[in-house]
């Protein structure tokens, strides 16, 4: 038997909710507590069977109720009184009609207590992970409740085994982040890219009589961990034990059933960020796909206060995806390899000097970053935007170390018939055996490529620019050694619409203010902060000259006695300040004037070079032949951002003009043929 067969038929039990009006984006919620209840009772009753052949019929029978629960319970797999001890399962329990509700409490209250508090049979405060008691309670209300029961009494999984229970689960749980769109920024991980992960992991490890221990960080229901776990234990025989945390309560309820009945499997409830629940653990191998473009302002204060030293630099709060790749690396043993899957913003979001920018530097100054994989864009369910798989790796192969390889991966998919939500193409086999070939490979190709890691670092180079004149003049050169600016003694400033002659103000209209303050506050100190000597008509005059900037020439104008005079590109700067009154002087509104140079800050990106005398000749280079100004440097800030679009950009081939110019002549025929018919 197929057991996806089943999956129509799990699927069919939605009609119901459909018909009393639950909404389809609610289905989910559902469907996940009883559809957990089916793989549960399955699985407990195959257990049941195998001890019951394990032990013999005959002996099984005598073991007392004690020694029974004791025998189950070591296995670790759950516990429930009516099947181990009533012998009756979810179908007895739908067949009275009238004891129904009783009895289906009695079996929920009659599993061990880990199950009990993963379904929420109990669930008040607090967490209530898949909430069966809140589902109940809203099937009772629409009246429900025992043919919704039956329905999903009848699926029986006994025949199965946990792998194609598993196999099933994450057909359901595809459909459900297809309908739900699931929180912003999560992403179901389809199982085509979960293959793609669990091949480009299999070409990196080998057989070993060592455990793998494979860890995810954001495990959701498990699909990715044990999707890759399983895949792993096809082609090696080597042991695997999986670790995973998940904060989405009914996630990870699933994660942490499906855990209970695979052979070593650790699944923990909480935000790893701030509560890592194995912070004393490292791992062979990591897989994620954390969410996108969340914030993490909720928990900020911890993240802050953290102690382990895991995160080297904070990116922007409205989005984590960079706080986990360090938490994941963190976790990676000496000789540990990774894939997480990541949206476009971890590669090149934030300027140079940025924290997002200092993590990609740092991961690549580190060397464990072995290559990133650019997908198909529509492969997701629920976003149609491209992800990336970033393939870390500390066990480096000695011609891959200090290299990061790019492949654009874009093209590398087939179409689905029918679309999937928002997924619309899958990578296919042949397209995942060849990413691997080109990744294994590490050479050149036309959709690869390898480069040194510091082709992706860059020079953010500040500097302080002079502005000159039309004669290429500046202030700064009227000013003597160690002057910043000449201040003037006005007694006259005229802007075209007001003028001002007292420099040190002492009266106010006193019918219109209050105090010499509410003066300052209400009308000199915005009059003085909207000055622009460019855009006004503005004249400072002194006892005997007159100063003005000339917007054509750009530059200052002294005038006296007729006389003009160019002072080269400066600026007229106009101050005010309220002064306190003192001993020898009242309160006072001070209006203060000074000539400064036009300096203005600036920054370049550089090309940047590993070895510091070139990238210095690099930096000066590029000043000569760029920067015409006087300038001098300030600080330099090296970033990092990996743009694939830059990297394999392939511009529109244009057409040629006599094919358009054929094309415009067969239209051009075929309206006046149908002229000549119309006319006719």
């Amino acid at each position: 038997m197929n057991i996806l067969q089943y999956e129509s038929k799990i699927w069919a039990t939605a009609n119901l909710l459909r018909g009393c009006g639950i909404k389809e984006s609610e289905w989910p919620s559902f469907m996940m507590p009883f559809f957990a209840l089916a793989m549960i009772e399955s699985r407990l009753v195959r257990m049941f069977g195998e001890l019951e052949t394990e032990i013999g019929k005959d002996a099984f029978a005598k073991i007392n109720k004690d020694d029974l629960y004791d025998v189950i319970k070591d296995k670790g797999q759950g516990y429930n009184i009516y099947i181990f001890e009533k012998n009756q399962s979810l179908t007895d329990i739908c067949k009275n009609d009238k004891s129904f509700d009783i009895d289906f409490d009695a079996y929920l209250k009659g599993f061990d207590g880990e199950t009990k508090d993963l379904l929420g049979v109990d669930a008040t405060e607090g967490e209530k992970f898949l909430d069966i008691k809140g589902v109940i309670a809203k099937l009772k209300a629409k009246k429900i409740l025992l043919g919704y029961t039956k329905l999903w009494a009848e699926i029986d999984l006994k025949p199965f085994n946990n792998s194609e229970i598993t196999t099933l689960e994450e057909h359901i749980k595809r459909k459900w982040a297809d309908i739900s769109a699931e929180t912003a920024g999560e992403q179901y991980t389809p199982d085509d890219v979960i293959a793609l992960i669990a091949e480009i992991i299999a070409s990196k490890i080998k057989e070993s009589d060592t455990l793998l221990k494979i860890y995810d960080c954001t495990c959701g229901g498990g699909n990715m961990l044990f999707g890759v776990e399983d895949r792993i234990n096809q082609k090696f025989k080597r042991l695997t034990q999986t670790f995973g945390q998940d904060w989405n309560d009914a996630l990870y309820a699933l994660a942490k059933i499906e855990s209970r009945f695979r052979n070593d499997s650790r699944i923990e409830h909480g935000n790893t960020l701030v509560d890592d629940k194995f912070y004393n653990e490292e791992f062979d191998v990591v897989v994620a796909n954390p969410p996108y473009g969340v914030s993490w302002a909720g928990y900020q204060k911890d993240i802050n206060n953290d102690k382990t030293g895991r995160f080297k630099f904070l990116p922007s709060i409205s989005d984590g995806q960079l706080l986990f790749m360090q938490h994941l690396i963190s976790k990676l043993d000496s000789v540990g390899m990774g894939v997480v899957v990541h949206n476009g913003s971890t590669l090149f979001s934030g300027d140079a000097g940025s924290a997002e920018s200092n993590i990609r530097k740092w991961m690549l100054d580190s060397d464990i970053v072995e290559a990133v994989i650019q997908l198909p864009t529509d492969e997701f369910f629920n976003t149609g935007i491209y992800t990336y798989l970033w393939i870390l790796n500390k066990n480096k192969q000695a011609q891959h170390k200090n290299k990061v390889m790019l492949i654009n991966a874009s093209d590398k998919c087939k179409p689905l018939k029918k679309s999937k939500g928002s997924k619309r193409k899958e990578v296919d086999t042949a397209s995942r055996l060849e990413i691997v070939a080109t990744l294994t490979a590490y050479q050149d190709n036309d959709y690869a490529r390898v480069f040194d890691k510091e082709f992706f670092y860059f020079n953010k180079q500040a500097i302080m620019l002079t502005n000159v004149d039309e004669q290429g003049n500046s202030f700064a050169a009227q000013l003597k050694e160690g002057k910043v600016g000449e201040k003037l003694t006005p007694v006259k400033l005229t802007n075209g619409e007001r003028v001002i002659t007292d420099f040190a103000i002492t009266d106010f209209d006193k019918e219109k203010y209050a105090s010499l303050a509410e003066y300052f506050e209400q009308d000199i100190k915005p009059f003085v902060a909207s000055l622009d000597y460019k855009e006004q008509a503005l004249v400072i005059t002194t006892s005997q000259t007159q100063y003005r900037f000339d917007v054509e020439q750009e530059t200052l104008i002294r005038e006296t006695a007729g006389k003009k005079e160019s002072l080269g590109c400066g600026k007229i700067v106009v101050r005010s300040a309220l002064k306190k009154a003192s001993k020898t002087q009242p309160e006072r509104i001070d209006i203060s004037v000074e000539l400064t140079p036009d300096y203005q800050k600036d920054y370049e990106i550089i090309p940047f070079d590993k070895d510091d005398a070139a990238n210095q000749s690099a930096i000066a280079a590029f000043m000569a032949k760029y920067i015409s100004k006087p300038f001098v440097y300030l600080d330099n800030v090296v970033g990092v951002e990996i743009n694939f679009n830059k990297i394999f950009y392939r511009p529109e081939k244009l057409r040629d003009v006599s094919e358009i110019l054929g094309e415009i002549a067969a239209l051009d025929q075929e309206l006046k043929t149908l002229e000549t018919g119309l006319a006719l």
